[in-house]
C-alpha cells in the first residue's frame, strides 16, 4: 500500500516461451532488465533425473514435467504484484492451464522462429543438456497460444534487444 492507502502498481508476471533455442533466456533476462523485476531460468527448476532423461535425447513426457511445472508456478506465485519474468518452454496448453492454474493475470510471451533459424542456432549453441535432435519434437508439441490466453506472438528475428523491445511492447499496459 501506498502512504495514500491506495494499491501501488502491479508489476507484470510474464512466462516468455517457445522451444529450446528461440531466446528465452537471453530475452527473458533482458526483459526482466527492462522492467526492473527479478528474472528466473525454467532450466533451474527441473530435476536431476528430468536433466538426465533430455541429455541422454530422450523428451520429458507429461509426468517428468508435472513437478518442474508445478515447481515454476509456485516461483510465479510468490512473486505476487512485484512482478517478475519466468522462461518456460510451456509449449502446450494444459501446461501454460496449470502455471497460471493461480495466477489468471499471467501473460505469456511466445518467441517464435522457423524451425530452421532456431536448428542453426542450436548448432553453435554449448554447454546446454537439450540436444538439437529434440528440437522437431518440440516443434510437434507446440500448441500456439489461443485467443482467451493472455499472451503475444514475438518473432525472433533480430539482434536480442530488438526482440525484447518487441517482447515489452506487446505487454499489457
Amino acid at each position: 500500500m501506498t502512504e495514500a492507502g491506495q494499491e501501488g502498481p502491479h508489476l507484470p508476471l510474464v512466462v516468455v516461451m517457445g522451444v529450446s533455442g528461440s531466446g528465452k533466456s537471453t530475452v527473458g533476462g533482458l526483459l526482466a532488465e527492462r522492467l526492473g523485476v527479478p528474472y528466473a531460468e525454467a532450466d533451474d527448476f527441473h530435476p536431476p533425473a528430468n536433466i538426465a532423461k533430455m541429455s541422454a535425447g530422450h523428451p520429458l513426457d507429461d509426468e517428468d514435467r508435472a513437478p518442474w511445472l508445478d515447481a515454476i508456478a509456485a516461483w510465479i506465485v510468490g512473486r505476487g504484484d512485484r512482478g517478475g519474468v519466468v522462461s518456460c518452454s510451456a509449449l502446450r496448453r494444459r501446461y501454460r492451464d496449470r502455471l497460471r492454474r493461480d495466477t489468471p493475470g499471467l501473460f505469456f510471451v511466445h518467441l517464435h522462429g522457423s524451425e530452421e533459424l532456431i536448428a542453426t542456432r542450436l548448432a553453435v549453441r554449448m554447454q546446454h543438456f537439450m540436444p538439437a535432435g529434440l528440437l522437431h519434437s518440440q516443434f510437434e508439441a507446440l500448441e500456439a497460444l489461443e485467443p482467451d490466453e493472455a499472451g503475444a506472438v514475438v518473432p525472433i528475428d533480430g539482434s536480442p534487444q530488438q526482440i525484447a523491445e518487441r517482447a515489452l511492447g506487446a505487454l499489457p499496459h
